[in-house]
């Protein structure tokens, strides 16, 4: 039985630091469409989970810490070169160790607000001060703003596109010319989890980008697009030197053996997964397609998600749309994401918007 109170201190800006809220899962018997975790709706193909199997032997032995065949893989499909890849468990936690390896206690991190949560627990864990800027009324990011936010003390900008929760991504000409605003020892990161469901003929080439700025870094992920969320692979691409720092930041054997073997067989398997992909734009679409037929304002999402603000309404419409079938995720006073799952998944939610529509 313990006894006693712990006097061990913490620190104390932890008491600060907003918890990461998951998405919602369904109540054991329930039934409930799961549109709250930007999740592929589809299973592992064959070939994915046979890579799995075939791994799973191995578990008692320590995976290859660096990934290396992964970071070839993957730098081959990029055209980069092996040593600026590196892995990390889901690109959430590769961000952290990029604003380790470059943040100094009291430095600055720029960042789009309303943007994806985990980012001011990440800055604040990194010891550096965050700099929010909001999005504009489109919930697109204001890049103008975001570079006149840039002061001697900034050492990061982050940037997502598409922007996680409100959806359009970036256009080419914008970030171009923010990239010629941003002085060139302020490291700008490219957070592109969702990059596979872009189908904007504006959005960024951002391999191309980072080619012309030694200041750009790129985050990608297996979690969306690939299907293994379950697995947690993500990775950076950045300039070697800054490349080699991120991985003194990162943990030791960080990705699984599983992991590795997963995301090596996905790279294989690529053209059939792009095939579901369309197929979940094309949902997107009508998603879309359907809310503003009902009198929805619905950012232009590029993403496998849609963006409602509902301001106060959010809470009740999150817990109406579960009671009806649909899981979303709601933000406390400002909207709902609605990620795209099954068509059946659309249907019920389409139907459950219809009686909750603006008139």
């Amino acid at each position: 039985m313990l006894t006693g109170v712990s006097r061990v201190p913490v620190r104390r800006d932890l008491a600060d630091v907003p918890a990461y809220v998951p998405g919602a899962r369904a109540a054991v018997g329930a039934a409930a469409y799961k549109l709250s975790s930007n999740e592929n709706p589809f299973p592992p193909l064959p070939s994915v989970v046979a890579a799995i199997a075939d791994a799973a032997v191995d578990v008692n032995r320590y995976p290859d810490m660096h990934a290396t065949e992964f970071g070839e893989a993957v730098a081959h499909r990029l055209g980069v070169a092996p040593e600026s890849v590196v892995a990390g468990t889901g690109s959430v936690a590769v961000l952290g160790h990029v604003l380790t390896a470059v943040c100094e206690a009291g430095d600055e991190v720029v960042l789009p607000w309303r943007s994806f949560e985990a980012y001011p627990i990440a800055v604040t864990l990194a010891h550096a001060r965050q700099v929010r800027v909001p999005v504009t009324a489109d919930g697109r990011l204001d890049l103008p703003a975001m570079a006149a936010a840039v002061t001697p003390r900034t050492r990061v900008v982050l940037v997502c596109t598409p922007n996680n929760p409100t959806g359009p991504a970036v256009r080419d000409a914008e970030l171009r010319d923010f990239l010629a605003a941003v002085p060139r020892d302020v490291l700008v990161v490219l957070d592109e989890a969702y990059v596979e469901f872009v189908r904007d003929p504006e959005a960024p080439d951002a391999l191309a980008l980072f080619a012309a700025h030694p200041n750009v870094v790129i985050l990608r992920t297996f979690s969306k697009a690939y299907g293994l969320a379950g697995l947690r692979v993500g990775y950076a691409v950045a300039r070697p030197r800054l490349a080699s720092a991120i991985r003194t930041a990162s943990t030791p054997f960080g990705v699984s053996h599983v992991a590795q073997l997963a995301a090596l067989a996905s790279l294989r398997a690529e053209p059939e997964l792009l095939t579901r992909v369309d197929a979940i734009v094309e949902e997107r679409t009508r998603l879309l397609t359907g809310l503003r037929a009902q009198g929805w304002d619905v950012p232009d999402s590029q993403a496998n998600f849609v963006w409602l603000a509902l301001g106060d309404r959010t809470t009740s419409f999150a817990e109406r749309s579960a009671q009806a079938g649909a899981l979303v995720r709601p933000f406390a006073g400002e909207g709902v994401r609605v990620s795209v799952g099954e068509r059946e998944a659309t249907d019920i939610f389409l139907e459950f918007a219809a009686d909750h529509a603006p008139h």
